[in-house]
């Protein structure tokens, strides 16, 4: 039996119902949780022997606004890891059912040398919400925070959920996809009254154009055979 299959076989075993398996990547281990399990979840994962994932290495935000969407008119470009292709003329939900908003933790048992991922999504849109882990793992303290400020995520029990990459008097949230690329305000310094100003952006809004792999001749099968010359 692979270390993956151990460790899943001991997770599903201290934990059971409570985790649903989700399709990783090989090499790698997926579970995902409900809002109502999330603290109790991640408390076993710590504190059981067999388990013990004791350190917290990583906690980001999802925005699955766009996931799965197909929006290039061209058979070139790739079905995905572009954003912004077309104009939309409606307003883009998140599909295959599923929450707009998910946080995901990554966890390293350091005595045991496993790591396991958990994605826990946000119960509604406005605005998103989940438990603060940061009384299981005092790392999430930084990790949440930049979680909100990015996606707008709050995590209820959080003892300071302050912005800590953006100004203070940001508006928005930089990672969700439905955030303008030209941001909403803009800053100067204004000699007039000696501080500074924030202003509408002036930049204008613009829509990026994808690189699309055109055909060339010459990459033609037929022109890179090499000819007999016997």
């Amino acid at each position: 039996m692979s270390k993956i299959e151990s460790l899943a076989q001991a997770i599903e075993a201290r934990l059971g119902a409570r985790l649903k398996r989700a399709v990783a990547m090989a090499g790698e281990l997926t579970y995902e949780v409900s809002q109502a399990q999330l603290l109790d979840v991640c408390l076993q994962l710590r504190d059981a022997p067999e388990l013990a994932f004791e350190q917290l290495m990583d906690l980001a935000g999802i925005d699955y606004l766009e996931y799965g969407c197909d929006e290039w008119r061209t058979q070139s470009a790739t079905r995905s890891g572009f954003s912004r292709g077309v104009r939309r003329s409606t307003a883009a939900e998140a599909p295959s059912g599923r929450e707009r908003f998910a946080v995901v933790y990554h966890l390293l048992s350091v005595s045991q040398n496993w790591r396991v991922r958990l994605r826990c999504s946000c119960l509604g849109d406005e605005p998103p919400m989940v438990d603060s882990v940061v009384d299981v793992w005092a790392a999430a303290n930084w990790f949440e925070r930049e979680a909100f400020d990015l996606f707008g995520i709050l995590f209820r029990g959080h003892p300071d959920l302050r912005r800590i990459l953006t100004d203070y008097g940001f508006i928005g949230h930089p990672f969700r996809k439905d955030f303008p690329l030209s941001g909403n305000v803009e800053v100067r310094y204004d000699p007039a009254k000696g501080r500074v100003v924030y202003e509408p952006v002036s930049i204008e809004p613009r829509i990026v154009v994808p690189k699309v792999i055109r055909e060339d001749n010459r990459y033609d099968p037929i022109l890179r055979e090499v000819p007999d010359r016997g």
